[in-house]
Parts: C-alpha cells; sequence; structure tokens
C-alpha cells in the first residue's frame, strides 16, 4: 500500500514546483519542522471529540443559557397513534399525493380531511425547537469565536500576515511553526465534525451549499497543509472566522426574540461579510495564490487545485452575499428582518390550528396587520350577509302579489 501511494499519489509533480524534488524540502532539526501528511491523522479522533464535547456543551451551557436569555419552544398538537401513516410517513416525507390519501383513508377509514391534518400534525413533530436551533448556534459560536482570537494572536505577528508575497518567498521549503499546525489541526477536525453531523443538525434552504462548503473546506485544508500552503491556509480560515462568530450571536438572539439586538448584530455581520469576503478574500487571498505565487514557481497541479477550490468556496461567497443582501433590503425598507433567508426547512409550521405560534411574543406590528385581516374578512362576511338578507326580502315582496 505505501509503494502504491508513493508511485501514484504522492508524486513530485502533483505537489511540489517543477524542478523541485522531495529530497530537496529535507529540513534540519534547527530549521523547523516540514507538515507532513499523518500530520492530520489526529484529526479523525479529535473530530468524534468535538462531536462529544458538543453534547456536554449543549447540555450543561447552551440550554440554561437559552432559558436565561428567554428562549421559548412552540407548543405543538401531537399526531395521533396511527401505525399504518407513520408507516408510510416514515417511508415517504413527503407530502402524501391526493390518490395517495384516498388509498390511506380507506385503510384506516378516515376521512381525507383527517389524513391530512394527521400529516401536518406529524410534520410539525419533527420540526426543530427554537431551543435546538439555539444550541446549535451557540456552539458555533463558541468555536468561531475562539477559533478568531487564537487564530489572530498566531497570525497578528506573522510577516506574511501584512505583506502576502512573504507567503511564498522560499517556498516549498518553509517551515511550520507548532502554534499554525494545531489551528490547522482543530480547523480541520470542527469541520468534520460538522460534515458527520449534518444528517442530524437543523435542515437548511442551503442544505447542499453547506454540504459543498464543508467538503471542499475539509479538502482545501487537507491539501494546503500536504502542499505547504500553510500560510495562505492560515489567512483563509482567519478570513472565515472573523464573520462567522457574528453570525451565530446574531442567531442566537434571534430565537430569543431579542430583536434589537439580533437587528444590529446582523448589520454588523452583514458589513463584515461583505468586506472580508468580497473584498479582501477575492483581493488579497485568491490574488496572492492566483497571480502573485508565479512570481516564485511555475504553475504544477497544487498550483491549479489549490486555486480550483478557492473559486468553490468563492462562488459559495456570492451565492450567499446574495441572500444576505436580500435581508439587508428588508431591513432597510420593513424596519426589521423579517425571517432569515436561509431558515431551515423544517421549521415553518404548516397546521392552521398552529398558525398563531408563528408570530413572536410582543409583536404588535404582525398581531395588528393579522387583526385588520381579520376584521376585514368579518366586516366582508358581514355584507354579504346583509346583501343575502336584502336579496330574500327583496325576493318575498315579488312574490306577495301573485299570492294574492
Amino acid at each position: 500500500m505505501e509503494a502504491l501511494l508513493n508511485e501514484w499519489l504522492w508524486q513530485e509533480e502533483y505537489w511540489l514546483p517543477p524542478g523541485i524534488g522531495w529530497k530537496d524540502i529535507v529540513m534540519k532539526e534547527d530549521e523547523g519542522c516540514f507538515p507532513l501528511p499523518r500530520d492530520l491523522i489526529y484529526t479523525i479522533p479529535l473530530a468524534f471529540a468535538f462531536i462529544a464535547l458538543r453534547y456536554v456543551f449543549e447540555r450543561i451551557i447552551a440550554i440554561p443559557f437559552s432559558r436565561y436569555l428567554g428562549v421559548k419552544d412552540r407548543i405543538r398538537v401531537r399526531a395521533p397513534s396511527n401505525p399504518k401513516l407513520e408507516a408510510f410517513y416514515k417511508q415517504s416525507r413527503q407530502q402524501p399525493s391526493q390518490s395517495e390519501i384516498v388509498s390511506l383513508g380507506k385503510q384506516c377509514g378516515l376521512s381525507q380531511r383527517k389524513i391530512q391534518a394527521w400529516f401536518r400534525h406529524r410534520r410539525n413533530q419533527d420540526r426543530p425547537s427554537n431551543t435546538k436551533k439555539f444550541c446549535e448556534a451557540s456552539w458555533r459560536f463558541a468555536f468561531y469565536l475562539v477559533a478568531f482570537i487564537a487564530g489572530l494572536a498566531s497570525l497578528i505577528n506573522t510577516p506574511w500576515f501584512w505583506d502576502h508575497r512573504e507567503c511564498w518567498r522560499g517556498y516549498p521549503k518553509q517551515p511550520v511553526a507548532e502554534a499554525h499546525y494545531w489551528y490547522y489541526v482543530f480547523e480541520m477536525g470542527f469541520y468534520l465534525s460538522l460534515l458527520l453531523c449534518v444528517s442530524v443538525d437543523v435542515k437548511r434552504k442551503d442544505f447542499k451549499e453547506q454540504v459543498i462548503h464543508h467538503i471542499a473546506t475539509l479538502f482545501l485544508i487537507g491539501f494546503s497543509y500536504c502542499a505547504n500552503y500553510v500560510r495562505v491556509g492560515t489567512l483563509v480560515m482567519l478570513v472565515h472566522d472573523s464573520s462567522d462568530f457574528l453570525l451565530e450571536s446574531a442567531k442566537m438572539f434571534h430565537y430569543a426574540v431579542w430583536t434589537r439586538t439580533c437587528d444590529s448584530l446582523f448589520v454588523v455581520f452583514a458589513l463584515v461579510f461583505l468586506v472580508t469576503r468580497l473584498v479582501v478574500f477575492p483581493g488579497r487571498v485568491v490574488h496572492t495564490t492566483l497571480v502573485v505565487s508565479l512570481d516564485f514557481f511555475q504553475p504544477f497541479f497544487g498550483y491549479y487545485f489549490f486555486n480550483a477550490l478557492l473559486l468553490v468556496l468563492q462562488g459559495l461567497h456570492i451565492f450567499w452575499a446574495y441572500l444576505i443582501l436580500r435581508m439587508v433590503y428588508k431591513f432597510a425598507f420593513m424596519g426589521k428582518v423579517e425571517r432569515d433567508e436561509r431558515s431551515d426547512e423544517e421549521s415553518e409550521v404548516d397546521d392552521e390550528d398552529e398558525e398563531e405560534e408563528e408570530e413572536p411574543e410582543g409583536d404588535e406590528y404582525s398581531w395588528k396587520q393579522r387583526k385588520g385581516a381579520i376584521n376585514s374578512k368579518l366586516a366582508s362576511l358581514a355584507n354579504n350577509c346583509v346583501l343575502n338578507n336584502l336579496t330574500n326580502q327583496r325576493n318575498i315582496t315579488s312574490r306577495q302579489p301573485k299570492a294574492r
């Protein structure tokens, strides 16, 4: 297996610039440590450690903190026990078709209306609670905040933090500091844990984009370490962490219905995201890997592969920036952020009986809107009743002469 890997996977032309071999980058003990693929083996047990730590964090810290902030969960009507409908629901979670509803009604002896109501209640049972979403956001907030502070502290005094040409000076024979090695290991372990938990986390509208982001990030971190793109890789991770913890903090206060705090944090997040992901990332990081690096070596496979991953991330940045700008538009013209454009697919209740639970407490504007709609419907109904009475009276009057 080792011979096969050395023959196919670790070919020098894949990982090193032309004219440089593995023997040319061997470092002495006093020169530092060159990154090796086996160094990343610790990310696998670390990913499972993150999952266990998250479980403890959510129950010891996140849940009590959510209660302190006043996070409330909707009270939903549970669907009555029905083995046949439950088996169909687990087999296909989609909305049953009209023919399927008729068939299920015959099997269970229920009307079509009751079958539809059962499926509405059953779907609402599986929708994530605000507490679950709060715990998920608080866990990511804690990691991103710690990672950003630690990453900034380890990079603030490095020459390539200020001059990006230093990322390539002496490449590929560049030693890796121990702090940057652990920065890589913890980031990769965390994203691996997110990928392992993606099936149980809250499913959002950008679910596919999130999976692509996690996979691209893992490939980016792993390949950049093996190809010794560590200096640029640390800058990429720092740019991402700078806005992620702001987004998660805004979500936490959104679930707690702290509207003003949530809106303020969202505005700050939007500014930081748009600047770092649409200006700093493409203008400095991608530019230095795509253009500046050619001043120090000729392009090779690793150059094209690494830049392709960066461009995939930039495409996702543009997609998320579009969603954020839509929310900024709503905030500017409606006075508040009505809803998260990336909101989870399973969060909106579709049962008419639970419709009133969609509105957070204290939202007088939404209540007035609903009250006005109800009043208009009542007025319309009253008018219809009056018109019907007048019509009936005219008919009775018109028939009286004939009766005489």
